[in-house]
């Protein structure tokens, strides 16, 4: 099995295409015990951004967000009441670039990223930049989330319109004013790049692998805190790839 590894430490991330279930009951059984020695990144409760996109009338607009494995951020977003569809994938570079074994060696420019189409009738842009700095990622880790480190993983926002930059910049002010994070948000705007959608094997990988190490140890407590601090926007039920294409 083909293995590029995030980081020093174990990560359990990297496989191939054709991935058969009992490669991941192996990697169960012989990378538990390094799991359990880390611990997965904490959800933080901060304000509601005093700015954000004001009602447009549509009813449905897209934004892209990076924060480390798409896997875990595809997840969050899937539970959150008015997102209809949540698309892990890549932004930043090129078409030529957009393959996952050329991303994962982090010299193509693109982020894992997760592109998420929504009501804004149902909950506003503003609303999904909190509960990505909340509970989707650390904005605060450089290159890196977790376990996993690399440009490939940074933390960054890929606005689709002039309001949503604009909102989204507002906020990271209002965010590094008010002292929540004991560290600088390191997260990037980065305009005007193409959304690429990654390989059908990642999408709605939580979902299909609960029972993966890496799923279990940093991406199913994610949706745990976004159960317990966005009570009101989540739902128990995801909204799968498999089922809006």
């Amino acid at each position: 099995m083909t293995n590029h590894p995030e980081s020093s430490s174990v990560s359990t991330r990297r496989l191939p295409a054709l991935a058969a279930g009992a490669a991941l009951g192996l990697a169960a059984v012989l990378l538990a015990p390094q799991l359990s020695a880390r611990a997965a990144e904490q959800a933080v409760a901060i304000a509601a951004p005093a700015m954000d996109e004001p009602a447009s009338g549509a009813s449905s607009e897209t934004a892209v967000f990076a924060g480390g494995c798409f896997w875990g951020v595809q997840g969050v977003f899937q539970h959150v009441k008015g997102v209809t569809r949540a698309v892990s994938g890549y932004a930043g570079g090129q078409a030529a670039t957009a393959h996952y074994e050329i991303v994962s060696e982090g010299r193509s420019g693109h982020a894992e990223s997760v592109q998420v189409t929504y009501d804004p009738r149902q909950i506003s842009y503003g609303k999904l930049l909190q509960i990505y700095f909340s509970v989707a990622h650390d904005p605060t880790q450089l290159n890196r989330q977790g376990p996993d480190t690399g440009t490939q993983y940074r933390s960054a926002l890929f606005p689709s319109s002039p309001m949503q930059h604009k909102v989204a910049e507002a906020y990271i002010a209002q965010l590094n004013r008010s002292g929540v994070y004991r560290k600088a948000i390191v997260t990037t705007l980065e305009d005007g790049k193409t959304f690429y959608p990654a390989e059908a094997y990642h999408q709605d990988f939580m979902e299909h692998n609960p029972d993966y190490p890496y799923i279990v140890y940093n991406d199913l407590p994610k949706v745990k805190n976004l159960q317990a601090m966005f009570g009101d926007l989540y739902r128990d039920k995801p909204v799968l790839v498999a089922q809006t294409r």
